[in-house]
């Protein structure tokens, strides 16, 4: 080993390291995560040419309004918060074909149209990304770089001297100052480094496209996403043609925004109205329409509950794209305060579209698609369900209920239940009905159904 080289053990998930091999992380508690890298140390201490920079009061510090630059993808542009931000990192993390490369090589043709943009990859050929960019049919000029080594790239950088920065993919850039196989942690923190130092500095804005694990992370150490600015993920199925593009970290805007997209022949197309992609509009048993809010955009959804006798002991609670604790406690409170049988029965609880329900205004419109299903009786057409559902069979408030209101009217949905507690009183075109209990909106909606 040369002169100032040291072993270390460093954890693939979070970065820690260990002067020995663990089985076990101390501090992420991941398995057999733990691997073998030579490090380079170095002694005595680092200055910057001499020079320092002082403490500034709160009050003498000088902002400029940043100016967000338009991707002409409405949808990328909502979940960014409004446009991308000048000397910003967004870090991009999607599922293998997923569509991670396509929807920033039809970004990178939209801004090449008033800006310079450099197209880095060290997954394919230039030659390969010149004929995916015939396929979409894209009409932008983008420098385009096929190369892995970072001191090369940041030459190409200060040459061409670009605006917007794409990296496909973080995993396979490495730099020759370290020793480690590009992918390893400590060259994925080198290479996330020096692209975030370029940014800040030169006011570079850069986007990254990382690999993500089986269980769905981005692969590299927890600190990748402590460094960039933003975090998103592409999210969907590969079989099914939508796609949504979610924010789990923002400095610059909401991190609740969605965007949805769907894969077709000419690249990623915008869904301008995603209400109708959730719902089927068809009045079935175990069927009923909610109304939730990812950020600002409130979207109808559809949930829908299948019912069967059970063979087991134990009957299943299977749920998708809903938390199934969640399912677990509504069973619980329709059991314990409706006195609905279900310890028979299998259970199964789906949304079309396959967007996942975080918040808890789809409570009641899930507790009331399984009382619907248990009676098999189907509810009335045009009605919207939106309240949460507590343990005591209450019916609680919701946020922002005159959004969610005005879209349920704007798609048809005019016969809206809410929680008796909320203070809206009259929306045109709808009929508000106001319910207390479970108890009252199982009787209302299934028992008294025609």
């Amino acid at each position: 080993m040369a002169k100032g080289e040291k072993t270390v053990f460093v954890c693939g998930e979070c970065g820690y390291e260990s002067a020995k091999w663990l089985g076990q992380c101390p501090v992420c508690s991941s398995w057999n995560t733990m691997f073998e890298e030579t490090v380079t140390t170095k002694k005595g201490r680092a200055f910057s040419n001499g020079s320092f920079v002082k403490a500034q009061k709160l009050s003498e510090v000088e902002t400029e309004l940043a100016k967000r630059q338009l991707t002409n993808l409405g949808e990328l542009d909502r979940v960014l918060g409004g446009g991308v931000v000048k000397g910003s990192v967004v870090l991009l993390g999607g599922d293998p074909g997923i569509g991670k490369s396509t929807l920033l090589m039809q970004m990178a043709s939209n801004l090449s149209q008033n800006s310079k943009v450099l197209y880095i990859t060290g997954e394919e050929s230039v030659s390969q990304l010149k004929i995916r960019a015939e396929r979409l049919k894209l009409l932008g000029d983008v420098y385009l770089l096929s190369q892995t080594e970072l001191d090369i790239i940041e030459s190409e950088i200060s040459r061409i001297k670009p605006e917007f920065i794409i990296i496909d993919s973080i995993q396979t850039m490495y730099s020759s100052s370290v020793s480690s196989a590009p992918g390893s942690v400590t060259q994925v923190r080198e290479a996330t480094g020096t692209l975030t130092r370029l940014a800040k500095t030169e006011g570079y804005t850069v986007f990254i496209v990382g690999h993500v694990t089986k269980d769905g992370a981005i692969a590299g150490p927890r600190v990748l996403e402590h460094m960039v600015d933003t975090v998103l993920y592409f999210e969907g199925d590969r079989h099914d043609s939508f796609r949504l593009l979610r924010a789990v970290k923002n400095r610059f805007g909401s991190t609740n925004e969605i965007g949805v997209f769907e894969m077709c022949d000419n690249g990623m197309q915008e869904v301008k109205d995603p209400s109708k992609m959730f719902i089927s509009g068809k009045q079935a048993p175990g069927c009923a329409v909610t109304c939730i809010v990812e950020g600002t955009r409130p979207m109808l959804v559809e949930v829908q509950t299948l019912l069967s006798p059970s063979p087991f002991n134990n009957p299943r609670r299977m749920a998708a794209v809903i938390d199934s604790n969640r399912l677990l406690l509504l069973l619980a409170v329709l059991e314990k305060k409706v006195g609905l049988k279900l310890y028979d029965k299998d259970i199964y609880t789906n949304v079309v579209g396959g967007i996942r329900i975080e918040e808890r205004a789809g409570d009641l419109a899930a507790a009331v698609c399984v009382a619907s299903a248990l009676s098999d009786k189907p509810l009335q057409s045009g009605v919207a369900i939106i309240g949460e559902v507590s343990l005591t069979g209450e019916i609680r408030a919701v946020s922002r209920l005159d959004k969610r209101v005005q879209e349920c009217v704007r798609l048809g949905y005019n016969n809206i239940i809410i929680p008796e507690s909320d203070s809206i009183i009259k929306v045109d075109g709808a009929k508000i009905t106001k319910v207390k209990t479970l108890v009252e909106a199982v009787q209302l909606l299934v028992h008294n159904a025609n």
